[in-house]
C-alpha cells in the first residue's frame, strides 16, 4: 500500500498512498462542484432579475463563511475525529448544492451560501491538513504539487460541465451534490488513516497567522491576486484594446500556467534547505510581471508568455506556502496553522478585488498593474526582510 522514499535524512519514508488519495480525491470532487456552482449561481439569479450588486453582495458570502469556518474547523476536528468531521462537512456541503434549486426567496441563499462555503472550508483545511501530515518531508512539495494540479483540473472541469448541462432544471444541482457525495467514498475508505488530534492547538487560532507568517502572507497575496485579478483581468484586457475572445485566451494562458508549474515548483521546493528562497522567488517574478503588463498591451504573443510563468508563480504561492507550512509545524499546530492558511486566503480573496477595482477608477486601466504590483511589492518586501533578518526563523 505504500512505497518508501529516501528522506533528506537517509532514512526510508512511507509514502501513505491510501490517505494521500482519499484527501486528493475528496477535494477534487469539491472543486468540480464548486467550479459548477458559482458560474451556475450566478446566471440563475441574473435570470431571476436580481442585480448585479446584490448578486456579488451574495457570492461574497463564500469569503465570509471561511473566515467563520477556519478558526472552529480545527476544534470540530479535535472534538469528532478528522475524518468522521469530514464526512459531515460533505453531507452538508451537498445537501445545500442541491438546496438552491429549492429555495424560491432570494434571502434563502444567504444562508445556503454560508451553510455550502462553510462546509467546503472545512473540507479544504482538513484535507490539507491530512495531505500535509502524509507526506513525507522529503516529498511534501511534490505531493502538494499534485494536489494543487489535481484540484485545478477539477476547478476547470466545473464550468465545462456547466456548459454541458446548462441552468434549467434540478440535472445541474443534483450533479453538483452528486460529485460532493462522491467525496465521502474515499475519505469513509481511508477514515482509518486519517491523521489524529489528540491535543488541542497550543496557542489561539489568531497567533497561527503570524506563527508562520512567510506562508499565510504567501497565500493571502494569492488569494488578492488570484480572484482579484481573475475578476477584473478580463475589463482591463478590453479596456486597452484587446477583444474578448482575446481576453478569454489570456486568462486560459494563465490557468495553464497554474497546471504545469505546480508539480515542478513543489519537486523545487524538496530540493530547497529553505522553501523561503523560492516564496521570495516567484514573488519577484510576480512583480515583475505586473509592472510589465503596461509595457505589452500592444503585443498579446509577449503578453501571453509573460502570463504564462505569471500564472505560474502565482499559484506557486499557494503550493510552495503550504509546503513550507508542513515543514514547520505538526500535529494540532499543523491543522490549526492550516486553518490560518485558509482564513488569510479567504481575506486576501475579499480584499483583492476592492483594492484592485479601486485602482482602477483612481490611476486608470492601469491602476489593475499597479495594484497587483503592489500586493507583490509587499510580500517581497516581507519575505526578503525575514530571510535576511530572522535567520533560520519562519
Amino acid at each position: 500500500m505504500s512505497k518508501p522514499a529516501n528522506g533528506a535524512n537517509g532514512h526510508r519514508e512511507e509514502i501513505h498512498w491510501p490517505s494521500l488519495v482519499a484527501a486528493i480525491s475528496a477535494i477534487t470532487a469539491v472543486g468540480i462542484a464548486i467550479g459548477l456552482g458559482l458560474p451556475l449561481l450566478s446566471i440563475i439569479l441574473e435570470k431571476r432579475g436580481i442585480s448585479s450588486t446584490l448578486i456579488g453582495l451574495n457570492s461574497a458570502m463564500a469569503g465570509v463563511a471561511a473566515m467563520a469556518a477556519a478558526p472552529v474547523t480545527t476544534k470540530l476536528a479535535h472534538s469528532f475525529g478528522v475524518a468522521r468531521t469530514m464526512l459531515w462537512a460533505v453531507l452538508f456541503a451537498a445537501i445545500s448544492s442541491l438546496g438552491f434549486y429549492y429555495a424560491e426567496q432570494f434571502w434563502m441563499w444567504f444562508p445556503l451560501r454560508i451553510v455550502f462555503h462553510g462546509a467546503t472550508t472545512t473540507l479544504f483545511i482538513l484535507s490539507e491538513f491530512w495531505i500535509n501530515a502524509a507526506a513525507p518531508p522529503s516529498r511534501r512539495g511534490l505531493v502538494l504539487g499534485i494536489y494543487a494540479t489535481v484540484l485545478s483540473v477539477g476547478f476547470a472541469s466545473g464550468p465545462l460541465l456547466f456548459s454541458i448541462l446548462g441552468s434549467d432544471g434540478i440535472i445541474p444541482f443534483a450533479v453538483g451534490a452528486i460529485a460532493i457525495l462522491v467525496a465521502a467514498i474515499p475519505i469513509y475508505i481511508a477514515r482509518g488513516e486519517s491523521p489524529a488530534l489528540d491535543e488541542k492547538p497550543s496557542s489561539h487560532f489568531l497567533r497561527y497567522i503570524f506563527l508562520v507568517p512567510t506562508a499565510t502572507a504567501a497565500v493571502f497575496i494569492f488569494g488578492a491576486v488570484e480572484v482579484g485579478g481573475l475578476s477584473l483581468f478580463p475589463i482591463y484586457a478590453t479596456r486597452i484594446g484587446f477583444g474578448e475572445s482575446q481576453a478569454a485566451l489570456l486568462l486560459t494562458v494563465m490557468g495553464v500556467g497554474n497546471m504545469i508549474f505546480q508539480i515542478p515548483l513543489g519537486m523545487l521546493s524538496d530540493h530547497l534547505k529553505d522553501r523561503r528562497l523560492l516564496l521570495s522567488a516567484m514573488a519577484v517574478i510576480g512583480l515583475a510581471g505586473s509592472l510589465a503588463l503596461p509595457w505589452l498591451s500592444e503585443n498579446w504573443v509577449l503578453m501571453a508568455i509573460v502570463l504564462l510563468f505569471w500564472g505560474g508563480s502565482v499559484s506557486g504561492l499557494y503550493t510552495v506556502g503550504l509546503s513550507h507550512l508542513g515543514s514547520r509545524l505538526t500535529g494540532s499546530d499543523l491543522a490549526a496553522a492550516n486553518a490560518a492558511f485558509v482564513f488569510c486566503y479567504a481575506v486576501g480573496t475579499v480584499a483583492g478585488p476592492q483594492a484592485i477595482g479601486a485602482a482602477i477608477d483612481i490611476s486608470g486601466n492601469h491602476g489593475f498593474a499597479w495594484a497587483i504590483a503592489g500586493f507583490f511589492g509587499l510580500y517581497v518586501a516581507l519575505s526578503v526582510g525575514r530571510l535576511l533578518f530572522r535567520g533560520k526563523r519562519t
